[in-house]
């Protein structure tokens, strides 16, 4: 379950980031602060690497 909340988080990080950067750029237009993307993205991508480094993943309820 980590491992997937993990995975979810990466993506999503990384998607933020790209859009926060487009955005800075001017090259994309969101309706979003593109810093405050680029600052989630960051948090999200790091926090999702963080979750699937973790080795102890128990599926077991």
């Amino acid at each position: 379950m980590i491992k997937i909340l993990g995975f979810i988080l990466t993506i999503g990080g990384a998607i933020a980031l790209v859009l926060g950067i487009l955005s800075v750029f001017g090259s994309l237009d969101v309706g979003l602060s593109p810093w405050a993307l680029i600052i989630l993205g960051i948090i999200f991508f790091f926090a999702g690497i963080g979750l699937l480094k973790k080795r102890n993943d128990t599926d077991e309820t």
